[in-house]
Order: structure tokens, then sequence, then C-alpha cells
């Protein structure tokens, strides 16, 4: 079994910067889809970014293109996300996810019913 947590989360001022880490312990997640989701207070969970197990491939959402980056590192245990140029609509808990599914289709990396394991998230909050 592998469990997730999130850290890095806090307050900043818009236009700055966080950067979010997953750590896993327990057994590694590898060779698995990793993925980082967001919701905010009285909104459905959202799909921020994914990273395929080895890193060769990466998806984000439209809001956050161009101004947040997912990375990986097998070998710690470790799943990224650093976010630049942050906007008060960035407001939210941040989950870090890993999917079991061996295989990586986009359909399945933007889709939560795809992941099983979750932590239990760090909120960001951006002021204006």
């Amino acid at each position: 079994q592998v469990q997730l947590v999130e850290s890095g989360g806090g307050l900043v001022q818009a236009g700055g910067s966080l950067r979010l880490s997953c750590a896993a312990s327990g057994r590694t997640f590898s060779r698995y889809t990793m993925g980082w989701f967001r919701q905010a207070p009285g909104k459905e969970r959202e799909f921020v970014a994914a990273i395929s197990w080895n890193g060769a491939s990466t998806y984000y959402a439209d809001s956050v293109q161009g101004r947040f980056t997912i990375s990986r590192d097998n070998a710690k245990n470790t799943v990224n996300l650093q976010m630049n140029s942050l906007k008060p609509e960035d407001t939210a808990v941040y989950y870090c996810a890993r999917s079991l599914v061996n295989v990586w289709y986009i359909s399945y990396a933007l889709d939560p019913r795809r992941y099983d394991d979750w932590g239990q998230g760090t909120q960001v909050t951006v002021s204006s």
C-alpha cells in the first residue's frame, strides 16, 4: 500500500509562486500515472495536471497551461507541482493522486475515477 502526503501549500499574493510536493510511503509508485487535482469551496473537484510513469508524457488543464509544471522523481517517490503566476482563482485544496492503470491515455489521466489512491490535500490560497 502507498500513502500519499502533500505539502507546500500556503498563502501567497497574486503573481507569486508555490511548489507543492507529494511524498509516498510504503511501496513505490514508479510505474504508475500521478496526477494533481484541486477543489474549491462549492465546486467540483477538477483536474490540474498529470504525468506518466516515466515522466515522458504530461498533460495540463487549460486553466494552468504555461503556469504550472508537474515533475517526478521515481527514485525518491516524489511528485511535484511548480505553480507560477498564481491567480485568486487558483485558490483550492490541492490533492495528489496515483492511478494503478499502467497505460497512458489522456482521457484516463484527467479522470478522477481512474485514480485509486489520494492524499489528504494541502490548502493553497491566493490573495488579490
